[in-house]
């Protein structure tokens, strides 16, 4: 068997995996700058560990400077760092108990090679099928299992050997804390909390502090610190580096039986690798890029392999490593390598300096690190999709009993909850006021629905008439026969049941399931999406508010128990749009249709012709979108805001027609009209243009360039200006073609529009006749709906 150590060029992977947006020095600087951070959290760490597990100091540093090293180099996950595996403590102790050191060595190596086998049988995308649940809930709770026991040290104590023990020791150590270490402790969480905001200070201290903003604040914390401690005369404990004392570079066969070596061997491979390859899939979502698990795998392997040979702990990858490395700016797998290289060179050589660094500041870095990695953003996430559950059980079992355990236990969890919502069916019975009974069940009936269906069913009054609407998921044989059997009774009382299985995409009755008059016999049907598309099928009522309502009632029935979650947590949280659109009050443009949107996703501001007033324009000037546009930048903080122009724009006809000119006195709509001059202006002097076709006619044109003045005279908002030369906002120019259904996006370094390319999706002629017809009557009628009784044969077919 040939195995496969690397995919791809190691020197790849520096531009492979950074931001397109980075100069080859810049990720140079923030990989150096980030490997600093990841070796000041990664040497305590190291040396608490091996303590831990009572192994050799050096054997941390080993394992430190090794797995940043070799799987920086060789692994798939490139801001991934590994090191001495905080999972596997209590293992390594026991089997260094059992075997003893060099023992435990040998172990290691052959997990090692264990792991490079099974990375070679490309094994590892099984952690991909992980829940975002499982994943947030072990960062939280390893970050909250180190930060308890670097509390103890921050405290002037020791850490224990397990999270229960720390919180159980955790009030003796409160009552005899060190004032010294609790000050060193205290400052480094202060200037590391702080730091980020001295640039925000007023006048020349925030030019100053901008400056000094750009040093790592976790450097500047321990240096902090160790300057108070230095210039106090503080008697603390300070970090310990002992000369390097490489043991087991032969490590000696277990002594035993096979079976328990084996065994240990596994345990080993299976903590590793769930530990690294969890980490990998949490810290790729982190930096939202796309690792190799097999590469990752095999590369931890032969870390390990080697790790094992020198005389180093099981290596693993580390959440609170890598998280730091993530939040610190690295962007190519050389932060790790770098990291690797400076733990290395402090286990050799540099010990006079890092010797005057107190043991409490490091202990407070390690536990502010811990404690961000309690995301709640994360949390809320994880609630809105109803996982909670997961994620505390994750997080208290990762605490309680370690990460192998916590992952279990949270994977048992989820298979429990999806278990449950599968056999969970929610039946609503709905009675009209003229007698008539709904019945609409959700999700799957089976079997264990069938109590609840029976109950709901039971309570409908005899003889009623009643429309049982399943929305299409799952029936099972017991529901299907509850069903009948009741069907067969409540007919037997006189009573009427109508079946119906309503699908998203499936024919829906129209908004009272009767005949209107010039229709068709028989209750008529037609597609869900058409009500909005001026169709014939249902006849328009003389009375608007009459049809208006109808659409009311459509909505009631079938929209809005799908959306009502939605809405809930909108009115709870409130509204957090991204983007603000700015389009015209033609009834034809539905915004939501055209980008795909929903509730809590547009601020929409619409007027006649997308016209943003300029405040200089003489007589035509007008606050109410100024202060929509300011509330939408400031209060809502907006990322980006659109000016959306159509096809046939009537406020742009009238603009070529003079009609902001006259009459004297001027009317509400002749004043408003009066803030498109400048796009009139603009046509004369630089129109807009199309790029793929020509323009149709001069008030085509007029249309696209009114977008781009529109989108000039957004600056003239203070607010707007201000946050575009921050760069925390984008101005973006759109344009739609009701013929064609076509959206175009301004380019603006071309100048020109070009059409947004639909997805390679590939429809049926039949079915994109309707829209077509739609559209061309559209174009031909403008946006005066189709009257009744105006039969279109391409829509009644």
């Amino acid at each position: 068997m040939t195995l496969d150590i690397s995919t791809a060029p190691i020197a790849s992977d520096t531009n492979d995996h950074a931001p397109p947006g980075l100069g080859t020095r810049a990720r140079w600087a923030q990989d150096l700058s980030a490997s600093l951070v990841v070796f000041l959290i990664a040497v305590p760490f190291s040396l608490g560990i091996a303590l831990a597990t009572g192994a050799p100091l050096t054997a941390g540093l080993a394992a430190a400077a090794v797995g940043g090293i070799l799987v920086g180099l060789f692994g798939g996950t490139p801001l991934q760092v590994s090191g001495p595996s905080a999972a596997l403590t209590v293992v390594t102790a026991g089997l260094i108990t059992q075997y003893g050191w060099q023992a435990t060595c040998a172990i290691t190596a052959a997990a090692g090679l264990l792991q490079l086998l099974l990375g070679a049988r490309r094994v590892a995308r099984t952690a991909l099928a992980v829940s975002p649940a499982i994943v947030h809930g072990m960062l939280a709770g390893v970050g909250l299992a180190i930060a308890i026991a670097q509390l103890h040290v921050v405290l002037g104590g020791s850490p224990q050997s397990s999270v229960i023990a720390n919180l159980l020791a955790l009030p003796g150590q409160l009552a005899g804390a060190h004032p010294p270490a609790l000050l060193v402790g205290a400052m480094t969480v202060a200037v590391l909390l702080g730091w980020s905001r001295i640039g925000r200070l007023p006048g020349r201290a925030g030019e100053f502090g901008a400056r000094l903003a750009k040093v790592p604040g976790p450097l500047a914390a321990v240096a902090v610190a160790t300057t108070l401690a230095v210039a106090m005369d503080l008697r603390l404990a300070h970090i310990e580096l002992p000369t390097w004392q490489p043991y087991g570079i032969a490590p000696a066969l277990p002594h035993g039986a096979p079976t328990g070596v084996i065994a240990a061997v596994l345990t080993v491979t299976a903590v590793a690798s769930v530990e690294s390859l969890l980490s990998a899939v949490a810290v790729d979502r982190m930096s939202r890029r796309t690792g190799d698990l097999d590469r990752e795998l095999r590369g931890q392997g032969i870390a390990n392999m080697v790790s094992g040979l020198v005389g180093g702990l099981p290596i693993a990858g580390g959440a609170v490593r890598s998280t730091a490395n993530v939040r610190a700016g690295g962007q190519s797998r050389w932060a790790s390598v770098l990291h690797g290289v400076w733990v290395l060179a402090a286990a050799l050589a540099l010990t006079g300096g890092l010797r005057r660094i107190p043991l409490a500041a490091l202990a407070a870095l390690v536990l502010v690190v811990g404690l961000q990695m309690v995301n709640f953003a994360h949390i809320r996430n994880v609630h809105r999709h109803r996982e909670f559950p997961v994620y505390l059980t994750t997080v208290l079992a990762v605490v309680a009993f370690g990460v192998l355990w916590g992952v279990g236990l949270g994977a048992g969890t989820a298979a429990l909850l999806a278990l449950y919502r599968l056999t969970r069916a929610h039946v609503d019975v709905e009675t009209r006021p003229d007698g008539s009974v709904t019945v609409q069940t959700h999700g799957p009936l089976t079997f264990a629905a069938v109590p609840r269906l029976s109950r709901a069913l039971a309570g409908i009054p005899a003889g009623a008439e009643v429309a049982v609407v399943h929305d299409g998921s799952f029936l099972d044989h017991a529901a299907y026969e509850t069903l009948h059997d009741w069907r067969t009774g409540h007919q037997a009382t006189g009573g009427r049941v109508s079946m119906v299985t309503r699908r998203p995409d499936d024919e829906v009755l129209d908004p009272d399931g009767t005949v209107r008059a010039g229709s068709s016999p028989g209750p008529h049907r037609c597609r869900a999406w058409t009500p909005w598309v001026g169709h014939h099928c249902i006849e328009q009522q003389e009375d608007p508010h009459g049809r208006l309502l109808d659409g009311v009632r459509v909505f009631q029935q079938h929209t809005a128990p799908l959306v009502r979650p939605e809405l809930a947590r909108l009115a709870r949280e409130g509204q957090t749009p991204s983007q603000l659109f700015l389009t015209c009050a033609d009834s034809r443009m539905v915004t939501s249709m055209i980008t795909n949107s929903g509730p809590g996703d547009l601020f929409t501001v619409r007027n006649v012709g997308n016209l943003v007033p300029a405040p200089f324009e003489p007589g035509a000037a007008d606050d109410s979108v100024a202060a929509a546009v300011q509330y939408a930048v400031e209060a809502l903080a907006v990322r980006s805001i659109t000016v959306c122009g159509h096809s046939g724009c009537g406020a742009m006809k009238a603009l070529l027609d003079g009609v902001h000119e006259h009459p004297v006195p001027p009317t509400p709509l002749t004043r408003w009209l009066r803030n498109g001059r400048g796009s009139l202006d603009r046509l004369r002097r630089a129109p807009a243009e199309f790029a793929d076709r020509p323009v149709v006619d001069l008030a085509e044109q007029l249309c696209i360039t009114n977008v781009v003045q529109q989108l000039d005279q957004l600056m003239a908002n203070p607010a707007v200006e201000r946050r575009v030369e921050e760069g925390t906002l984008r101005l973006v120019g759109m344009y739609f073609d009701f013929a064609t259904a076509q959206a175009y996006v301004l380019d603006r370094t071309a100048g020109t529009f070009s059409p947004v390319e639909a997805r390679s999706v590939e429809a049926r002629p039949d079915e994109a006749r309707p829209v077509e017809a739609s559209a061309e009557r559209v174009r031909k009628d403008g946006q005066v709906p189709v009257r009744d009784g105006e039969e279109d044969p391409q829509l009644a077919a």
